[in-house]
């Protein structure tokens, strides 16, 4: 990918604020030919102060939106990789739509564009049994100070070529989809809601006509929805969700509440049994939790969980008893921006925690490596391949990366995805626009 020139702000010390299409000439007069106008009358005063500033409408029409970079990416929380296709794999920014690479993550391009009618996509996923068919889930559920809402679901049958709408369209936020693993049709989605009210939709849903109609079988209340899914590849009828009790506003936020809690299926995600108080799982306020399985071992139950003692917990036997095997401040930090628990498909011992790094552990929890070196710190989502588990792919707040070493090396993130807070322009002529980005530096481009 061809990236943009930029410097650091720091080599243009004088910025003025962005005044588009405004020139200003100055001549240099002598001051003895200068005489003080006459005061106007107050009423004349307010007059010009209140006139309109109106532009050339032929001059509005030439303009035109050009994208200028700069090529370096912005915060990302879904990834993932396709099973079979080894150089194929996508991420959603937060306010780019989604993005694919189709070269191991060398070069990434935009597959919505046009095509979806929000911009930040929290969720992803690609069937294994047909990996043409793409679901996303929009808005962020990663619920930090600033974040965009989306519109529901979409779904690709085309390898991300077009997209049509698939419902939950006045959502805010889409957690998780996992599909069959071989059954494109069967679906589920972790639908976290509304951010800041009570609102009905929400839980964990399931399709079997591939998205085009969707039943809600898990719901706790309306201020709770779901986080996280989990699906035993070796028999799918029995599944693991993650219930949330949060809200976000203007002024405020919560994570944690009676509405939190971990459940299991074991019919398809038609009934579920309640397990959040199962022996060795903490008592008292429960937040976000993050589950996940191992085709490795069926009974091997790894659970993230936000709690005054939580943790990383252990459970051997399916879930129904639990051990705590590390409560490292590293992956409990700011759980309700975190919380993200990935297994390996062949090695039940190996689990990955995601929090400002990603970390790896060879031992069941016990001790943690970090292997995001080389990355984007701020980890939210990863995909292991379950054919060869040194590939992954991950999302942080750079954007998707690649690697197919166990995070030894990783692709670069020169996309335009960042975002960014605030934007001026240089004196220089031509001049440069200046910004500063999120989870980065400021930054200056050539316009």
């Amino acid at each position: 990918m061809r990236a943009v020139p930029w410097c650091s702000a720091s080599s243009f010390p004088t910025m003025l604020p962005l005044r588009p299409f405004l020139f200003l000439t100055a001549l240099s007069v002598p001051a003895a030919l200068v005489q003080p106008p006459a005061k106007p009358a107050a009423a004349t005063v307010r007059a010009t102060q209140l006139a309109p500033v109106t532009l050339d409408s032929t001059l509005l029409k030439s303009f035109r939106w050009r994208n200028i970079g700069p090529d370096r990416g912005g915060r990302s929380i879904a990834a993932s990789g396709v099973v079979g296709r080894k150089n194929e794999a996508y991420f959603g920014a937060t306010g780019g739509g989604l993005w694919k690479t189709t070269d191991g993550g060398e070069n990434w391009a935009p597959v919505t564009d046009g095509q979806i009618t929000s911009a930040s996509v929290g969720a992803v996923a690609v069937s294994e049994s047909n990996p043409d068919v793409v679901y996303i889930g929009m808005g962020e559920s990663a619920i930090r100070g600033n974040i965009m809402p989306g519109d529901g679901i979409y779904k690709s049958t085309d390898a991300g070529k077009t997209w049509a709408h698939m419902g939950f369209k006045t959502v805010d936020a889409i957690s998780k989809i996992r599909i069959h693993p071989t059954n494109p049709d069967v679906v589920f989605a972790a639908v976290f809601g509304k951010y800041s009210v009570p609102s009905a939709e929400r839980g964990v849903f399931k399709s079997t006509d591939g998205g085009k109609s969707w039943r809600k079988v898990l719901f706790r209340d309306d201020k709770s929805g779901a986080v996280d899914i989990a699906l035993d590849r070796n028999n799918p009828s029995v599944m693991y969700a993650a219930m949330w009790e949060a809200y976000r506003k203007e002024y405020q936020m919560s994570s944690g509440g009676p509405g939190s809690g971990l459940f299991k299926s074991t019919d398809g995600g038609e009934t579920w049994t309640e397990i959040t108080r199962n022996k060795g799982l903490p008592s008292g306020l429960v937040g976000r939790i993050g589950v996940a399985l191992t085709a490795a071992n069926s009974n091997r139950v790894y659970a993230l969980i936000e709690n005054d003692n939580g943790g990383l917990f252990k459970s051997d036997d399916a879930g129904a008893t639990w051990t705590l095997v590390n409560s490292d401040r590293n992956i409990r930090q700011r759980a309700f921006y975190y919380t993200h628990l990935f297994a390996d498909h062949q090695n039940a011992d190996v689990v990955y925690a995601q929090n400002t790094s990603l970390f790896r552990s060879a031992d069941a929890g016990k001790t943690l490596t970090s292997i995001g070196n080389g990355t984007h710190g701020d980890h939210h989502d990863l995909w292991i391949d379950p054919a060869d588990p040194t590939h992954l792919v991950g999302a942080n707040d750079g954007g998707g990366a690649v690697t197919m070493n166990t995070g030894g090396k990783w692709t670069e993130q020169d996309f335009p995805t960042a975002q960014w807070y605030h934007v001026i322009t240089t004196k220089h002529i031509p001049y440069h626009i200046c910004g500063s980005q999120q989870d980065n530096s400021t930054l200056c481009t050539p316009s």
